[in-house]
């Protein structure tokens, strides 16, 4: 298979998707456990996608900088340190896990 091919079809998998999204009744998607779903699948795409940025370098897994980084910034998050720290916290690890030499 082609990569335009493969383009395509994603394409037309995402277009069939959307338009699948029209057909679901309305009393499905407004009751609570439609929302708790809609919510824990938000939290779990973020987590995913966070962790494959830490950890991930192309196709092979690195251990580096950036898990000590977000290693730092979950633990401030935990005891619930306000925003701008967690970001300056996780910088200043990552930071000083690299002058370190690891």
């Amino acid at each position: 298979m082609s990569l335009w091919t493969a383009i395509a079809l994603a394409g037309l998998a995402a277009l069939a998707t959307k338009l699948a999204g029209y057909a679901v009744p309305a009393r499905w998607l407004h009751s609570p456990r439609m929302h708790r779903v809609a919510g824990a699948l938000t939290v779990a795409l973020l987590a995913s996608l966070t962790v494959m940025n830490m950890v991930a370098s192309g196709q092979a897994l690195v251990l580096d900088a950036r898990l000590a980084a977000l290693a730092v910034a979950a633990l401030a998050l935990w005891w619930r340190a306000p925003f701008l720290l967690v970001v300056v916290l996780g910088a200043l690890a990552a930071a000083l896990v690299r002058w370190a030499g690891a």
